[in-house]
């Protein structure tokens, strides 16, 4: 059962609202838990007056009791305007939770408009195509820009077959260290450079491996697929130009037909959603700044915070305190032990309280790195319009058990993406204006919504430069281009406007 592009982008939606909803669970039982440890150092300090006052003379007791209570006093001030910082950021944090819901609900309204605009169009394509796809002129052009894009998609082909053939030929070459340490040096040309001794050892070097008649079959290898790789990208840049010809022909024939008022709507729409997403990464640059300081306080990172704390733990580990201490477990009274035993419970709670804190400051930065690369992630999606509502999904996993896999650490984001852009494919019978014929996978949508348009071979991965993500023609919306997939093995190319690491195609352990 396949999946449609708004659907698959609701789901991710909605899983991005989940690492936000625990993320903010988190902070906030780390946050209570920093406040638990204070409380309980708090509560040994009282506990330790108890016994000073019970095994000290009184002028003793007084020094102890002073340092003690100065060291609590800090720690308590402190509290008080820790848990106020701590709300500011919880309160900034759940802003930029509304502000995002508010603007992801506006792009989601948006796209249905998109989609309703779309549908009317398709269906005065119905009415008119057939007239509009007989123009001469019209029909010309199309053939044209056809014949183009297969030259262009052959000339990929070979370039292809060149860079395998390289890459299998030049194998035997690039294993001969005494080769390719002559190569490296360059060796036989102008480029050459060393003394007379290092030449005389070189040349018998070359004469061992046969490396004058080998450098220039090495060399050929080489150069074919760059000067291939030139031909062919001068001749998508060719077909590109027919392909925008016939575009203006079909918008004209779109205005004639009475759709201008509906491709102005749906350029509306587009541009709404454009800007609607400009907006939505930097209220999500801005959450993730939230985040961090929300994380900061929430970890007892606050530095008077710490101070204080830090006061209180070297009061309460004073050389006197701890012979109290030992002096009070040597002897057995009733009220010693009770105390005793109260000390001992303190600091094995407090013990719990940090190694469940080392859980879940780990838990929180396996969270923040996992919402940084689903960020990326629908970026991707929505950059290559993949959002649109004829854009459709082979694998119903990728919402269901690989979308859990993600997000447990299982499989990477740059792999998750991959197979998001292998499952995809344009909808039969759709097109950027709303009618046309289908496309195959990977291969490069008609543009026509007015007949055949011949968009029926397959347009190479766009591994050539500048190509990848390429918008459609302005007014398209969504989909179309030319080349499916973004070149570079799983690298994401989200703005990040903060301060967050980039995070694109890295693997984060944790389980989700």
């Amino acid at each position: 059962m396949s999946i449609r592009g708004p659907e698959a982008l609701a789901s991710l939606d909605e899983a991005m609202r989940d690492i936000r909803r625990e993320e903010d669970e988190i902070s906030k039982r780390l946050a209570r838990s920093a406040e638990r440890i204070a409380k309980i150092k708090e509560g040994e300090a009282e506990l330790f007056r108890q016994l000073a006052q019970l095994r000290l003379d009184p002028a003793i007791q007084s020094e102890l009791d002073g340092a003690i209570s100065s060291a609590e006093l800090k720690a308590r001030g402190m509290l008080k305007n820790h848990a106020a910082e701590m709300s500011q950021a919880e309160k900034s944090v759940a802003d930029s939770d509304g502000v995002l819901a508010r603007l992801t609900a506006e792009r989601a309204e948006a796209l249905r408009a998109y989609e309703g605009h779309q549908g009317e169009l398709k269906a005065l394509a119905a009415r008119f195509g057939d007239t509009i796809a007989r123009d001469p002129q019209f029909a010309a052009k199309r053939r044209q820009a056809n014949e183009l894009a297969e030259i262009a998609a052959q000339s990929m082909r070979k370039t292809e077959q060149a860079e395998a053939d390289q890459q299998d030929k030049g194998k035997p070459y690039r294993d001969d260290p005494l080769f390719m340490y002559l190569w490296e040096s360059g060796y036989g040309t102008a480029s050459y450079r060393a003394n007379n001794l290092i030449r005389y050892f070189d040349g018998l070097v070359a004469n061992v491996v046969g490396f004058q008649k080998a450098r220039p079959n090495f060399t050929m290898l080489n150069e074919i697929p760059l000067r291939l790789r030139e031909h062919a990208e001068r001749q998508i840049e060719i077909a590109q130009a027919a392909e925008a010809e016939v575009d203006a022909l079909e918008m004209q024939g779109i205005d004639n037909a009475g759709g201008k008022p509906l491709r102005e709507a749906m350029e509306a729409a587009q541009a709404k959603i454009d800007a609607l997403d400009a907006q939505i990464i930097a209220a999500e640059d801005q959450r993730d700044e939230a985040t961090r300081t929300l994380a900061e306080f929430s970890q007892g990172g606050d530095p008077a915070f710490e101070s204080a704390l830090a006061q209180l733990a070297t009061a309460l580990g004073r050389e006197d305190i701890q012979t109290l201490l030992a002096e009070a477990r040597r002897t057995r009274t009733a009220q010693d032990d009770t105390i005793v035993a109260q000390i001992d419970d303190a600091r094995a709670r407090a013990k719990e309280e940090d190694a469940e804190t080392r859980e879940q400051k780990e838990r929180l930065k396996t969270l923040a790195a996992r919402r940084r690369e689903l960020e990326d992630i629908q970026w991707e999606f929505k950059k290559q319009r993949f959002d649109d509502p004829r854009s459709t999904f082979r694998e119903e996993k990728l919402v269901g058990d690989l979308l859990n896999d993600f997000l447990r650490g299982g499989i990477s984001a740059a792999s998750y993406w991959d197979q998001w852009q292998r499952s995809q494919n344009w909808s039969a019978g759709t097109s950027d204006w709303g009618g046309g014929v289908g496309l195959p996978n990977n291969g490069r949508q008609s543009n026509s919504p007015w007949g055949d348009g011949g968009g029926t071979f397959k347009w190479p991965d766009s591994s050539f430069g500048g190509n990848s993500g390429k918008r459609p023609r302005s007014g398209g919306g969504f989909g179309g281009g030319w080349g499916g997939r973004p070149s570079g093995g799983g690298g994401f190319s989200r703005p990040r406007t903060g301060g967050g690491k980039k995070s694109g195609g890295f693997k984060t352990g944790g389980g989700f």
